[in-house]
């Protein structure tokens, strides 16, 4: 995704261009309200180089014309959403974590089914990035309704704050490697492979695919538009990229959209230590609304 186009002539941009303080303060201090991602002055290089692929894209020479354009020009109403792409960490695997899933299907969604009596299970993933924890998701709560509970059906909302990612996700596209964490099983009935031979991606087949809806949702927002509650909420390695105060307001947003009873899963370097929240914890950063 390129964004709009920005009439600035096509420039350049000079090798020894570095980013103000000035211009890293203004820029950190908008991430940090758009998105609640901390941006401290050690990140300075790191950011340099994300938005250096953003002044490709526009054509600005500098980093002070980029600024200037942000926040002096109102650029910034049209180039927010490409400057949250750019400056956003999207790590995720198939699989990832793995004891989250086994516990899921050891206890939680058996006792999901017990608590509740809605036909639609619905798991929220809300930090989807690419598209590898909902996706794993879906092949889960696919296997375990056909084996368990047939006339059960589910769905997967997935959401992130970047379009990027989003627009991979939903193609359902990955290469092969990326892949290798699927059990062989699952591989055969939810993967595709690619008809021709010389290509090394492979895509999440359509039936699973259609299960799984994905939507842009900022986690900063005063409310989440999610619908019914979830019996299901996966957050997972995004409260550390907050302060104490963010973590605070989005965890109590989630335990709004969870069902009393229902399940939220949080990384595994997460912590909801010191929060005033409504639920208690069954397993290592697995918890339960109460």
């Amino acid at each position: 995704m390129t964004g709009p186009g920005v009439n600035v002539a096509l420039r350049p941009q000079p090798l020894d261009d570095r980013l103000s303080k000035r211009n890293f303060d203004a820029l950190s201090k908008f991430i940090y309200g758009y998105s609640g991602i901390k941006m401290p002055l050690n990140k300075t290089t790191m950011l340099e180089g994300r938005l250096r692929r953003r002044l490709r894209v526009t054509g600005i020479a500098t980093f002070d014309a980029y600024c200037d354009y942000l926040f002096n020009q109102g650029g910034i109403d049209k180039e927010a959403i490409y400057l949250i792409d750019v400056v956003t960490t999207n790590k995720t695997d198939f699989f990832r974590e793995p004891k989250h899933f086994d516990y899921m299907w050891d206890h939680a969604l058996g006792d999901i089914l017990r608590q509740f009596s809605d036909r639609r299970i619905r798991v929220w993933s809300s930090a989807c990035s690419t598209g590898a924890e909902p996706y794993t998701l879906a092949m889960i709560l696919s296997d375990y309704f056909q084996s368990h509970a047939p006339e059960r059906d589910y769905f997967v909302l997935a959401t992130d704050l970047s379009t990027d990612v989003l627009e991979k996700a939903q193609k359902g596209i990955y290469p092969s490697d990326m892949l290798s964490p699927v059990p062989s099983e699952m591989m055969r009935k939810y993967v595709m492979r690619a008809t021709n031979a010389h290509r090394h991606d492979m895509r999440i087949s359509p039936k699973l695919r259609q299960k799984v809806g994905f939507a842009r949702l900022n986690l900063m927002d005063p409310s989440y538009p999610v619908g019914d509650q979830m019996h299901i909420i996966f957050c997972r390695n995004v409260l550390i990229y907050f302060d104490k105060e963010t973590q605070q307001k989005v965890l109590s947003r989630l335990c709004d959209c969870l069902k009393p009873g229902g399940y939220l899963f949080i990384g595994h370097s997460e912590t909801v230590s010191g929060f005033n929240l409504p639920i208690r914890q069954v397993a290592n950063t697995v918890f339960k609304r109460v």
